[in-house]
């Protein structure tokens, strides 16, 4: 398994992972039937987790889930979990297993630049106060950081900012205010790939200058940051070890985007165990920060269309019917790559590829 493979790495658990939570019953599609229920067993006791699962195992219990097992948490170290904007069923993922989970990110906010030394925080409308209430009240030891991006920022606005300690100091003000004054719990900063390969120092100083600001409020800053190794290729990304050393004493966790290795003009895996383990290594080869990795885990697969102009996430109103029948039309051959911990499978009809 992964977790094998990833000795004393933190988990980042997006929330795309399709749970239900609907009364037990089952819907029949082709020769098999979905199986929506609670299940008084777990996983491994129903030999689910095996290095080489079974198609129709998928198909027959991707919706079950061990409900006296929901408060239970195996993994020692954090994790995260995103709510994305594209997978509203998050919201009721962190509200049943939230237990599961030590920081949940839903995707809300935007910072803008206004004027000089002016920020505004946009996106507050969706910060559902009751929700987080509801969440903390199940879980008492969850953290909410909801991810803020830097929206609509020239290279102008970033060579303003860096260029003045005002500037970063009311940056940082405005945003610990609105930490507070909202009942979060610190921010998921998602920023660096804006810059392309350029302004790495001055990225640096402002993230930590940010990073102590909102530690003085007692909040949290886990930065996102881009493959360590290009997707495709054995080049290095545009995060080095240099700024993973320069960062890894000053923020509380790196949110590493280990997924979406694979485009639509080259569908494939999306997180091919070798390049997971590469992009980790180079950034912390002597596993001195490995506390800090939030290893990126996607619990999604892709559709590709045929003519590679588009992919997009399976999630669960996904129809799993034409899985079932492309499995049993091509149980022969599906090309199923370990290394890759990927399969390979055209649907019938559709001209599309799921991996």
């Amino acid at each position: 398994m992964t977790f094998g493979l990833i000795n004393k790495l933190l988990l980042l658990l997006k929330s795309n992972v399709e749970l239900h939570t609907a009364t037990s019953k089952t819907l029949s599609f082709g020769s098999g039937a979905l199986q929506t229920w609670h299940s008084d067993k777990t996983v491994q006791e129903r030999g689910l987790v095996v290095i080489d699962p079974k198609a129709k195992d998928i198909i027959l219990e991707h919706k079950s889930y061990c409900a006296k097992k929901v408060k239970e948490k195996h993994f020692l170290g954090d994790v995260l979990g995103y709510i994305t904007p594209w997978n509203s069923h998050g919201y009721n993922i962190a509200k049943i297993f939230g237990n599961k989970f030590t920081l949940i990110s839903p995707a809300w906010l935007q910072v803008k630049r206004k004027g000089k030394e002016r920020f505004q925080v946009s996106g507050l409308h969706d910060a559902d106060q009751g929700w987080i209430k509801e969440v903390k009240k199940n879980a008492k030891n969850i953290q909410i950081v909801p991810r803020i991006l830097f929206e609509g920022w020239t290279y102008h606005d970033f060579e303003s900012v860096f260029g003045s300690e005002d500037e970063i100091e009311e940056l940082s003000d405005t945003m610990v205010r609105v930490d507070k004054d909202e009942n979060f719990d610190g921010f998921v900063v998602e920023v660096w790939s804006q810059l392309g390969n350029g302004k790495q120092t001055e990225l640096v100083h402002l993230l930590s200058h940010l990073s102590e600001a909102l530690h003085q409020a007692r909040l949290k800053l886990i930065l996102v940051i881009p493959p360590a190794v290009t997707p495709g290729t054995n080049q290095l990304g545009m995060f080095t070890k240099k700024e993973f050393d320069q960062l890894a004493p000053v923020v509380d966790s790196f949110s590493l985007m280990t997924y979406d290795y694979s485009a639509p003009q080259r569908p494939g895996p999306n997180s091919p165990l070798p390049w997971v383990q590469a992009c980790v290594q180079v950034l912390d080869p002597e596993s001195r920060w490995r506390s800090k990795i939030l290893l990126g885990l996607n619990f999604y697969g892709m559709d590709y269309s045929a003519l590679g102009a588009s992919g997009e996430p399976i999630l669960v109103h996904y129809p799993i019917w034409q899985i079932s029948v492309a499995t049993e039309q091509y149980s022969g051959q599906l090309l199923n790559n370990v290394a890759m911990e990927s399969v390979f499978l055209p649907l019938p009809d559709s001209g599309s590829l799921v991996t």
